[in-house]
């Protein structure tokens, strides 16, 4: 919030989404090439953003990996397989509060 329409906003707001983690984060239910989503590294891209009445909407992409784990038996020939997963969501930041409400939007 104390970031919003200055210089340095874009990459606060980058910060504190990649320190979410995949628990905060809708990526699980993104997910189009994997089974589980693995927040271990995430790149965010900010899209676009906008001052709604109540309210920052800002519109992201994430980029991050999914797995495909396998048995880790000796003669499994599926070992763990990541995979790069990409989602679009929108977050809409109270101004009073700065709760923030995170909504997957379609791909």
């Amino acid at each position: 919030m104390d970031a919003w329409a200055t210089p340095a906003f874009e990459a606060v707001f980058k910060d504190e989404v990649g320190r979410l983690g995949v628990e905060s984060l809708p990526l699980q239910q993104a997910l189009s090439q994997s089974s589980h989503a693995n927040g271990d590294s995430m790149d965010v891209m900010l899209i676009g953003s906008s001052e709604e009445p109540g309210c920052i909407r800002v519109r992201a992409g994430i980029f991050y990996t999914g797995v495909i784990p396998g048995c880790a038996c000796a003669d499994d020939p599926a070992p763990d397989s990541e995979y790069t997963e990409y989602c679009e969501v929108r977050f809409d930041i109270d101004r009073e509060t700065a709760a923030t409400r995170v909504t997957l939007l379609p791909g």
